[in-house]
């Protein structure tokens, strides 16, 4: 039954996640986010019919970790005040919002350890259980989005570093992007990609005396 509260906090860290990407376009000149009513929390209007609904059904039918994505909010790097520089910012505030929010489930897992006692155990097991996937499944989110292939956040942060030469040889796989990360998604190599860095960061927390596996 852990879908129950695992859902609703991975719908809200990639809701989360485009509004962090409309908000960052909407400071840099570009408006058509806010526009189009996409830039608000409000869950109804970020949803993916495939990544917020039918990937985590399967994903909890499978019984394979919890998993999705929510419709990308529109930037139009036209708008941008410097559109080159600005999309880095805009693709890199997405993967930023999620750390945030892992930062976040981890000092909120360390109060509700503090004040176990007040809480009771059945509520501190249940929050420790949920504050834990929200963590885990933020760093994951963030760790996915960086990865430098089109259509993902990396990408777009990769082609505004790199010099314009490069910039275009890197854009020649953009029509294949996609059917690279679904391949890297069956072959199961995607799941090497993502979980060293993963289990780095919450090695490192757990360092710092902020989390415990």
């Amino acid at each position: 039954m852990e879908w129950i509260y695992q859902a609703p906090l991975l719908f809200f860290s990639v809701v989360f996640h485009e509004f962090a990407h409309g908000y960052m376009a909407y400071r840099r000149g570009d408006d058509t986010a806010y526009l189009s009513g996409r830039l608000t929390l409000n869950p109804a209007v970020h949803v993916d019919l495939f990544g917020t609904i039918l990937l985590p059904v399967l994903c909890y039918m499978s019984h394979l970790p919890m998993f999705g994505w929510a419709k990308p909010v529109p930037v139009n790097p036209l708008r941008l005040n410097r559109p080159r520089q600005d999309m880095v910012a805009v693709a890199a505030m997405g993967p930023l919002s999620n750390i945030a929010l892992a930062l976040a489930g981890v000092l909120l897992l360390k109060s509700v350890l503090l004040a176990s006692s007040l809480l009771g155990a059945d509520n501190v097991v249940l929050a420790v259980k949920a504050l834990s996937f929200l963590v885990t499944v933020n760093l994951v989110l963030a760790v996915f989005n960086l990865i430098p292939i089109a259509p993902l956040d990396g990408f777009q942060i990769a082609r505004g570093l790199l010099p314009y030469k490069w910039a275009a040889v890197y854009e020649r796989h953009v029509p294949y992007g996609m059917w690279i990360v679904l391949g890297l998604i069956v072959t199961g190599i995607m799941r090497y990609i993502i979980t060293l860095p993963v289990a780095l960061s919450m090695l490192l927390l757990a360092k710092m005396g902020l989390f415990t596996f």
